[in-house]
């Protein structure tokens, strides 16, 4: 990390001058503020090897064209099919990200095909690609699709995880939204109070995530004309954002906005 520099101090070189001096000072090893840094950093991207903990900085800080070119040197240089799955994985979150839906969906696709060739059916690895295929299906607008691999991936998660797991309730939410476009209201219900339901039990009462799943059965009887429900669940969406945010914070507002439109 001796790269790492500090700003120390800057200056106008004299009052007719446009140009600054910067003096720069080289931080150290044992430097506190650098290591938190750098620890949280760590914790935030994974990868078998440091230019694959590289791409995922790079996707979450929206490089995303720089994302692009590493992970498309790195699928010329391998021929591992694990590798090779994980590079097609990362190449279609860049897409999906970038909004380039088809591509994305061709990505995951190759990975997943990848991933089909050496692990039976029901492999828990399986269930995320399942489910971000069935996420670019849904931002394309062809819910039948998007349908299809999110059940493919909740089947999975089903067999694979606890009743109460978090990951079952993502997965009962991404199939309730798909239900909610398609317009099958008591469809989506289903399936966003089984998400509530999990949600309750694993997150404590002023969680975000909590908000959100009162805020999400709130929109569904917004739009199935039932304001008395829909005010109810947007409001106890609203209490718990009240106590987990920031008072100017946009979630905020979108509450607001959300219980005045009802």
């Amino acid at each position: 990390m001796h790269t790492v520099f500090r700003i120390d101090e800057v200056r106008k070189l004299d009052k007719k001058s446009p140009l600054y001096q910067v003096d720069l000072k080289l931080t150290s090893d044992d430097d506190q503020q650098l290591r938190q840094l750098t620890d949280r950093v760590r914790q935030e991207t994974s990868g078998s090897t440091g230019w694959y903990r590289m791409g995922q900085l790079l996707l979450k800080i929206s490089q995303f064209d720089k994302a692009e070119e590493l992970y498309t040197a790195l699928l010329e240089q391998t021929s591992n099919d694990s590798d090779k799955a994980h590079t097609y994985h990362m190449l279609g979150m860049m897409k999906n990200e970038k909004g380039q839906y088809t591509e994305a969906a061709s990505f995951y696709e190759m990975s997943l095909k990848i991933k089909q060739k050496t692990l039976p059916e029901d492999h828990p690895s399986l269930a995320p690609t399942y489910s971000n295929i069935g996420l670019v299906y849904n931002n394309m607008g062809d819910y039948s699709k998007a349908l299809e691999f999110y059940e493919r991936s909740h089947k999975i998660y089903e067999k694979a995880l606890p009743s109460n797991h978090p990951s079952l309730a993502t997965s009962y939410n991404n199939i309730g939204l798909v239900y909610k476009n398609m317009g099958d209201y008591s469809k989506a219900l289903e399936f966003y109070e089984k998400d509530l339901e999990i949600t309750k039990k694993a997150l404590p009462p002023n969680h975000p995530d909590l908000a959100t799943s009162y805020n999400n059965i709130g929109g569904v009887y917004d739009d199935m004309g039932d304001y008395s429900k829909a005010l109810e669940f947007y409001e106890k969406s609203h209490q718990i954002l009240e106590k987990a945010l920031p008072s100017n914070h946009p979630h905020l507002a979108g509450s607001y906005n959300n219980i005045g439109l009802v």
